[in-house]
């Protein structure tokens, strides 16, 4: 896979983590508006949990996986010979 495809991939999974953390984030918004009671969507609930589970999962792989260097600044720094 060339670079450029490597940034897209990476890129639309960025995102789809940032969405699935929106929904987790949405759903505690409106429990604690007291929209509803979590036990009125048990299902809903439940669904939340396991994204929340798989959120939390891939935070703590990407914590541990990353060197912490934004490719970008790396490439510009050897492009520019320093």
């Amino acid at each position: 896979m060339d670079s450029r495809g490597a940034r897209v991939r990476s890129t639309m999974s960025d995102t789809f983590w940032i969405l699935i953390l929106s929904v987790i984030v949405l759903f505690a918004f409106f429990i604690a508006l007291g929209a509803f009671s979590p036990g009125d969507v048990a299902w809903l609930t439940l669904a939340v949990l396991g994204l929340a589970l798989l959120w939390t999962a891939h935070a703590v792989w990407e914590s541990r996986h990353r060197t912490g260097r934004d490719p970008a600044a790396i490439r510009n720094r050897e492009r520019r010979g320093f």
